[in-house]
């Protein structure tokens, strides 16, 4: 039995070549999409890293009109909790101090979300499909939970550092005053508005995004 010839013609040079580009295409598309999910590099310049991730500018801004909190102070936020890594998470518990039994918390992503807040969020929004590793949902869910702690506790949305105390213990926890029993605490809020300060007087060299004059 003779074998099969191979593919000849027109027909069969178009079926390669189409062939071949769609095995590029899928190459790109997942190449950009990890791309999309590294941290970026200008951490401590608000101005290049908005230049490096338009896309993240355009979703701060998005955040601030709905919300009211710029994104000075969302961004110090993130940066505290994750330093922009999309798939974040807390350290492993151990037993006996060396064999991990999982990990410290539910907390998870861009802002370290615990599920319960994650699904409170989603559930008051009606964004039912939010992933906390995707940083337009997420950066609008700081602007929910600043907005949250600001009608309950009467913080100012440009209050970096109560915002993060309340972000960090939540609305009941802030309430019960839970941070004075967490002296280390302090320090953080404090990097977060000293960050959130930094960050938004970069604002006014560049046009990522505009600066809220209405923000409280």
């Amino acid at each position: 039995m003779s074998a099969p010839e191979a593919p000849e013609g027109p027909r069969a040079s178009l079926a390669l070549r189409l062939g071949a580009s769609a095995t590029a295409g899928i190459a790109a598309a997942l190449f950009a999409l990890a791309c999309a999910n590294l941290p970026p590099q200008q951490l401590d310049d608000l101005c290049g890293l908005f230049a490096e991730k338009p896309e993240w500018a355009a979703a701060a801004e998005r955040a601030r009109e709905r919300w009211g909190v710029d994104a000075s102070v969302s961004m110090a936020i993130l940066h505290q909790e994750s330093r922009f890594r999309a798939k974040a998470r807390p350290g492993w518990r151990k037993a006996f101090g060396v064999i991990p039994i999982g990990t410290a918390s539910s907390a998870y992503g861009y802002g370290q979300v615990q599920d319960a807040a994650w699904s409170d969020y989603r559930e008051r929004t009606n964004n039912r499909h939010a992933k906390r590793d995707d940083f337009a949902d997420v950066i609008d869910f700081v602007g929910f939970y600043a907005d949250l702690l600001s009608r309950a506790h009467g913080i100012a949305k440009s209050d970096a550092f109560h915002l993060y105390l309340g972000y960090h213990e939540g609305p009941t926890g802030y309430a019960r005053r839970s941070f004075d029993q967490k002296p280390w605490l302090f320090g953080v809020a404090r990097k977060v508005s000293e960050r959130a300060a930094g960050y938004a007087a970069q604002q006014h060299a560049c046009p990522y995004p505009r600066r809220s004059e209405s923000s409280t």
